[in-house]
């Protein structure tokens, strides 16, 4: 990497992440929170004590590797999505932090959004950055959030304007609850993915679309019945994956009806699961992060916080 880098810190609801980038290399420093076992997830309040422990630690870890010698700007993402009312307390940490280091360094600060720095992310780790410059369709899969997002240019940040997605649970939050009801830990994205590859069941249960919107909590239902009458663990993973990748491939199908022609990008820790990448590879040719840049991280929030230094440079 060269000397001079951008700063950009990440403190989603369960991952702390720092990350560095050079306008062409980056490098992530990341750690999920801790959750205790059998519990759905963390207050507010117990994430942001864990991500104002464990900045620091992650901050070693760069200097460690040498790439913290010349930071010319530093970026946190400050809340969930770039719309009005969007907020969450876990941001503050990295936040705070953030412009404490700008002002302390002399270096500007910049505010981006989490879903932004997915975005971002994901193009920029499956060698996309062109998309970032041009109009495209955009899921963000995860545990809070399965929205599909119509992706144009604002300057060289992206505005992203909800058009579709779930109207109740999120698809991590299902695969979550699944994977606690298996006595999977949580989060339990990757362990259930890895459950699912041990069973070749192609049941899958058809979830009605409205337009380009779906409700997903009567499938967490339908994997305790199954549970309940005894079927397989392996074999309910993958019902519930296949209904989800067939769900969201159903939704992109009619969305491109009404967005002819346009790229499709898929950003999100769920965009990591195997079984979603070969559906809407093989369906659309879909854009997807490398695995570890889809799960939460702060190397797009730096990537953006190059571009938008970059784009004051020419003013």
């Amino acid at each position: 990497m060269r000397t001079e880098v951008c700063l950009g810190l990440d403190t989603s609801n369960y991952t702390t992440s720092a990350a560095v980038f050079d306008g062409t290399e980056g490098i992530n420093a990341g750690r999920l929170l801790e959750v205790p076992q059998g519990a759905l997830g963390l207050r507010q309040s117990d994430a942001l004590f864990q991500h104002v422990k464990r900045l620091p630690e992650l901050f070693s870890r760069l200097r460690e590797a040498d790439c913290l010698g010349n930071i010319r700007a530093v970026a946190a993402s400050t809340r969930p999505r770039a719309v009005e009312g969007s907020y969450m307390p876990c941001f503050l940490a990295g936040e705070g932090q953030g412009r404490a280091l700008a002002d302390v360094l002399g270096v500007p600060f910049f505010a981006v959004s989490h879903q932004q720095g997915h975005i971002a992310a994901a193009a920029w780790s499956a060698g996309r950055m062109d998309l970032l410059d041009r109009p495209f369709l955009a899921w963000h899969l995860s545990g809070g959030t399965t929205e599909l997002l119509k992706v144009t240019p604002d300057g060289v940040n992206v505005r992203a304007e909800k058009i579709g997605g779930t109207s109740d649970i999120s698809a991590g939050q299902l695969i979550d609850r699944t994977g606690v009801l298996l006595g999977l830990a949580f989060p339990a994205g990757k362990a259930l993915d890895g459950l699912a590859a041990s069973s070749q069941s192609r049941d899958k249960f058809t979830v009605k679309l409205n337009d380009l919107t779906f409700s997903l909590s009567g499938m967490e239902n339908k994997a305790a019945a199954m549970a309940e009458r005894g079927e397989e663990p392996a074999d309910i993973a993958r019902f519930v994956l296949n209904t989800v990748s067939d769900t969201v491939r159903r939704c992109t199908a009619a969305a491109l009806e009404q967005y002819p022609g346009v790229p499709v990008l898929c950003s999100g820790g769920v965009a990591s699961n195997r079984r979603l990448r070969e559906v809407m590879g093989s369906a659309f040719c879909a854009v997807f992060a490398e695995p570890c840049y889809s799960t939460d991280n702060a190397m797009g929030v730096a990537i953006l916080a190059s571009r938008l230094l970059e784009a004051e440079g020419r003013k």
